[in-house]
């Protein structure tokens, strides 16, 4: 999987977001896109979606994004919005399966290998226990994880995630992240929106900050997240404890303008 994006302009209410922005992602990775609010973060996965207008070029594998059948597109890139709710009387399990619809041809049947990747899903975002439950008599954070199985179940190539642990506690942030972290490594890449500086840091394989629009920095997480970087685009400053998974971000304080 190969994700290349080449100038991209994209504006939001007549303001521009995106101001030439060049990004180029491959391989199996869990990828972080982190920054301060409004800088981008959220419109980028969603033009990489073709989900909004823009001006530059998006390509999968070589192939522009809008040059791709919406069917064959919903196989290639699944997307999970921040704060996205459901308002079906399904059964969790019900839910999760129409993660598999762009796999069904019209008047077919899902097959055992739908089934399998449904419970795959399910494992992943650990909601498994609860697939016979109703999904609105459930809490705002398992709702938020069985959103996530259905984006699971499509075994898309490419993930996209915007804040998918904003809504949950402590013990499930982790389980979540190591679910994608999974999802990765069978030989996908999954681009997350991700606001937790120290769990971007601690689970994704390469970080992408933007600022204003923009790329500032790009690289595995020790390289982006610097004292000088955090001062530049967050303005804080801030301690960096540990490495690799035991890395922590601690703000310190406010910087004065």
């Amino acid at each position: 999987m190969r994700l290349d994006i080449s100038h991209l302009h994209a504006s939001l209410g007549g303001a521009r977001v995106l101001r030439d922005l060049t990004l180029s992602l491959d391989g199996a990775n869990f990828i972080g896109l982190i920054g301060p609010n409004g800088v981008g973060k959220t419109t980028l996965i969603r033009a990489i979606a073709g989900l909004i207008p823009f001006e530059g070029s998006v390509m999968l594998d070589g192939t522009e994004i809008a040059t791709i059948a919406p069917r064959t597109r919903a196989k290639q890139i699944a997307y999970l919005a921040q704060g996205a709710e459901s308002h079906w009387p399904l059964s969790v399990e019900r839910l999760v399966a129409l993660g598999r619809l762009p796999h069904l041809e019209p008047f077919r049947k899902p097959q055992p290998a739908d089934a399998a990747a449904i419970a795959r899903a399910m494992t992943l975002a650990d909601v498994d226990t609860m697939r016979a439950r109703d999904v609105l008599t459930l809490s705002g954070g398992e709702r938020a994880r069985v959103l996530l199985a259905r984006a699971l179940a499509v075994e898309a190539p490419l993930l996209l995630v915007d804040e998918p642990v904003a809504a949950l506690d402590p013990y499930h942030q982790l389980g979540v992240m190591e679910g994608l972290v999974a999802y990765a490594r069978v030989g996908r890449m999954v681009v997350a929106v991700l606001h937790d500086l120290s769990l971007a840091a601690r689970y994704c394989d390469r970080l992408v900050m933007l600022n204003d629009g923009m790329v500032f920095a790009d690289g595995p997480p020790a390289a982006v997240l610097t004292p000088e970087a955090l001062r530049e685009v967050y303005r804080v400053d801030a301690e960096i404890v540990g490495e690799g998974r035991a890395m922590t971000v601690r703000p310190t304080a406010q910087m004065m303008t």
